[in-house]
């Protein structure tokens, strides 16, 4: 035996945009009804508010104007934080420091807070000043700031805004004076110290210039060094004034004539020399010529003598003046030895002195410049903390409103009506997803992998009518010209189904056909009935057996008699032929009655039938069986596996798609031949593949007027 067919389960499938419009226009009456609720709601709560006026005041932020007019803060550039430093200006005028005055002013404290007791009203007063009416925005692009203030009472948002953005002036020109006050403090008493400190540096660069004995050591040393750097040029030059006189002095000691001539004295004493070979030249050619006692003989001989005592006396004072030049030149040289020691001694002293001094000078510079730069801030800050900047201005004050800003009617009553239209729609779309109900021939499909080979429209009025055989073009009794359409339609859906089962199923030609449903009060009774007696209006003999021993209504439906019936057959072994009820008025159709009930003939279904059925598919066309529900009960399982073919009744947006699929997976366990699914009371806005059954009532209608006046 095979195993169980799965459940099935709904395919997620996307929804065509169709279907969507569907929804809307199904339900159209009552998304109006829930818009128009919600906007004259609307409406008449904003009508009832309290209207709230709201006063604007403008500040200017000028970024360009100096915080001071003299010093560095009237010279600062603006830096490039323009967003951070309107953030900061608005969180300040929303401040404790800027609301509490105006707050108490105007006794705003009172009106925003709401303590239950005295205690709580104490602690939300001490708390910091928050105002809910109050709103500061910035204008895109733009330096300004508006603080927007909203009451019942226009004058008192408009003076609530002005107050506000005077507090803020004054705040801000109250932080600048205090703080620049503080400076001011601040730097006096350092100023006191800074004072002291300078008087020490300078008293101890006065002191080290008087232990120096000079009023600026760098000049000293300066003058000094040129000294020093004379002296040991002219100690060299002497030095070597010295060796060379010291190389003539020895020279000439040693007695030669050649050294006396070589000296700086030597040009006299080379005269003499040369006047003295000249005579002697010359005594020697007079000697040749005469004899001693000739008188030039005399002559030239006295003047060779004092010529040479001339040369001895010249060589002898050279000697002498070398030797003099000598001791002064080494004299000399001692003499600036000495004085180029004590002046590089006392070079290196004052250049040694000269790094202190040149510290304490700089100590002495530095807190001197220090105190004159605190003096000349202290001034600058004394100076610009009085002074009233105007880099922060009320541009335009606030004024009264003449019109409130709430409640805004036409702003609500838009929003209302768009808002509750989204919500509505949302709601009837939710409710169809929601909605596990069978709709439609392409959902059933889809979801339950069945096909629906019928759909019967709803008729007004259904219930408690009887079916008339002898006016088979009108299936009700009464019935009047305003449900003709309605019928005629229901007439033409019962014979298309009757078509769709009977012809389309070529392989095995259906004798017997159970027509059930998933649960009660779904139609399968009515359904079973016209089937038959559309069958029987062919000509074609039909057999109507009420199956639903438990609640039988097919007696009602055609008027005859219930007993005996079916259960009769079953229990009392009564032959069933017997028990037929006939029609004059349609002979090829024959009831079969439910009978009395009976809980023996309920458990007798499976066999009895069974033969009943096989016995009867032998003298009839068709035999139709009206079961009890398939849900719930026994029989209709016994019975389905009697017939040829089972048709599933539905009602069309009311039968749980659940219930209907676990039917069907119970029939085809069972291996019933599911003929299909059947949509009962099908309206037009069941689903939105039914709009034609808006069309055919007109056209019958319109069919039977035309009939009617042919018969007239």
């Amino acid at each position: 035996m095979p195993g169980p067919v799965p459940e099935v389960e709904a395919a997620a499938s996307s929804v065509p945009l169709s279907h969507y419009l569907w929804i809307l226009k199904r339900h159209w009456w009552k998304i109006l009804l829930f818009v128009g609720c919600t906007v004259a709601a609307t409406l008449v709560i904003s009508s009832r508010l309290i209207p709230i006026y709201e006063a604007t005041a403008t500040v200017d932020i000028d970024r360009q104007m100096p915080s001071g007019i003299i010093g560095q803060e009237a010279t600062r550039t603006v830096a490039n934080d323009s967003e951070q430093f309107l953030a900061t200006q608005a969180k300040i005028i929303q401040s404790d420091s800027v609301l509490r005055p105006v707050a108490e002013q105007y006794q705003l404290l009172s009106m925003e807070i709401n303590a239950p007791d005295a205690a709580a009203a104490k602690l939300a007063e001490d708390a910091p000043v928050v105002l809910k009416s109050l709103k500061v925005t910035r204008p895109p692009n733009t330096y300004l700031l508006l603080i927007s203030y909203r009451s019942a009472d226009p004058r008192l948002a408009a003076n609530v805004a002005n107050g506000i953005a005077r507090s803020y002036l004054e705040h801000t020109y109250n932080i600048r004076f205090r703080s620049s006050a503080s400076l001011s403090a601040f730097m006096e008493r350092q100023l006191e110290e800074l004072k002291a400190k300078m008087e020490r540096s300078s008293g101890a660069l006065a002191q080290f210039e008087r232990e120096l004995n000079v009023i600026n050591p760098e000049e000293k040393t300066s003058i000094l060094s040129a000294r020093l750097l004379q002296l040991n040029t002219e100690y060299t030059n002497a030095q070597a004034d010295r060796v060379r006189k010291e190389a003539a002095y020895k020279s000439v000691a040693s007695g030669s004539l050649e050294a006396a001539q070589v000296s700086t004295q030597g040009d006299a004493l080379k005269r003499l020399s040369e006047r003295l070979d000249e005579e002697q030249q010359k005594f020697a050619e007079i000697k040749a010529h005469y004899g001693p006692n000739h008188p030039e003989y005399r002559k030239a001989s006295l003047q060779l003598a004092e010529l040479q005592r001339q040369l001895q006396s010249g060589t002898e004072n050279i000697a002498h003046r070398v030797e003099v030049e000598y001791g002064e030149a080494l004299n000399r040289e001692s003499m600036l030895r000495k004085a180029v020691t004590e002046t590089k001694a006392e070079f290196d002293h004052v250049n040694a002195r000269s790094f202190e001094y040149q510290s304490l000078k700089r100590e002495a510079e530095a807190d001197k410049s220090l105190y004159e730069e605190l003096v000349r801030k202290i001034k600058e800050a004394t100076i610009n903390s009085g002074f009233q900047n105007s880099a922060i201005r009320i541009a335009d004050m606030a004024r009264p409103a003449v019109k409130p800003v709430f409640p805004n009617i036409k702003l609500n009553a838009l929003l209302a009506f768009l808002f509750s239209s989204m919500l509505a729609v949302a709601i009837a779309v939710l409710s169809d997803m929601l909605n596990n109900a069978v709709r439609d021939p392409e959902q059933v499909a889809r979801t339950l992998s069945t096909e629906v080979i019928g759909s019967l429209p709803a008729v007004k009025e259904w219930h408690g009518r009887m079916i008339a055989a002898s006016e088979p073009s009108t299936a009700l009794i009464p019935h009047d010209a305003s449900r003709v359409a309605s019928l005629s339609s229901f007439q033409e859906a019962i014979r298309t189904l009757r078509n769709s089962i009977l012809l389309t199923d070529f392989d095995r030609r259906i004798r017997s056909l159970m027509v059930t449903s998933s649960g009660p009060s779904e139609g399968k009774s009515t359904t079973a009935a016209h089937l038959a007696l559309a069958h029987a209006q062919q000509g074609r003999k039909t057999l109507l057996i009420d199956g639903d021993l438990r609640r039988p209504s097919i007696h009602r439906r055609f008027d005859v008699r219930s007993t005996p019936g079916l259960s009769s057959v079953l229990t009392s072994g009564i032959p069933w032929r017997s028990v037929l009820v006939r029609q004059e008025s349609l002979p090829a159709l024959d009831i079969l009655p439910a009978g009395p009930p009976s809980r023996r003939a309920a458990d007798l279904v499976g066999v009895e039938l069974t033969a009943l059925v096989e016995n009867a598919c032998t003298e009839y066309d068709l035999v139709v069986l009206d079961s009890p529900p398939l849900l719930g009960f026994p029989e209709p399982l016994q019975m389905a596996v009697s017939v040829d073919g089972v048709l599933m009744v539905a009602l069309a947006g009311r039968t749980n798609r659940k219930a209907l699929g676990s039917a069907i997976n119970t029939l085809k366990r069972l291996r019933a031949n599911v003929v299909g699914v059947v949509m009962n009371d099908v309206r037009a806005d069941s689903s939105d593949n039914y709009y034609y059954y808006h069309y055919h009532p007109k056209y019958y209608k319109h069919y039977r007027q035309v009939a009617v006046e042919k018969e007239g």
